[in-house]
């Protein structure tokens, strides 16, 4: 399987606000975008998404996307849409243990990634006979990027995707290979 991971447009939030789950405009059209990805994705392939708004629109301009809620980004009830300088010393919980800590009214980066995988594996056992686009956001891109490529769960935070950017994972009978990074 020749799958393609697309991180959404860049959310027009200000810098150092949490946003996860919350449904976010755009800073950039998601027709721009499209054309600029256009060239780097196959002539056909499946198309799938968060159904966020900014990753919803994107979608949308590049085909007839399956919307799917578990590629939506972690939630992170009630601090969605808050600075994190006003959160406070609870991010000192998260920093010691992002994966299993849960913001109030939240979900875990953990419950996210299980959420997500569930759907990477649904995928697979469907055997898609010809190329994968998924647009999602950059919680999700993590996982599966780091499930398929064997990376300690750890570790899925040091896979940076940029917004607006296409990643390529060939996934083989043999193993994975990653073709290409934020392109």
């Amino acid at each position: 399987m020749e799958l393609h991971l697309i991180r959404h447009p860049r959310a027009d939030v200000a810098a150092g606000v949490c946003y996860g789950r919350s449904d976010v405009a755009l800073a950039e059209p998601a027709a721009t975008v499209a054309a600029r990805l256009r060239p780097l994705l196959p002539a056909s392939y499946a198309l799938h998404a968060s159904p966020l708004a900014r990753a919803r629109l994107l979608a949308l301009e590049l085909g007839a996307p399956r919307f799917d809620p578990r590629l939506q980004e972690m939630h992170f009830g009630e601090w969605e849409l808050k600075a994190f300088d006003a959160i406070g010393p609870a991010l000192d919980a998260w920093a010691a243990d992002p994966l299993g800590f849960r913001a109030p009214g939240g979900e875990s980066a953990q419950e996210m990634a299980a959420r997500v995988l569930e759907w990477l594996a649904e995928l697979r056992t469907a055997k898609p006979d010809g190329p994968v686009v998924v647009v999602a956001h950059g919680g999700p891109l993590r996982a599966i990027a780091g499930h398929l490529l064997g990376l300690a769960p750890e570790r899925w935070l040091a896979l940076d995707f940029a917004c607006g950017h296409v990643t390529r994972i060939d996934v083989e009978e043999w193993g994975v290979a990653l073709k290409w990074f934020n392109r």
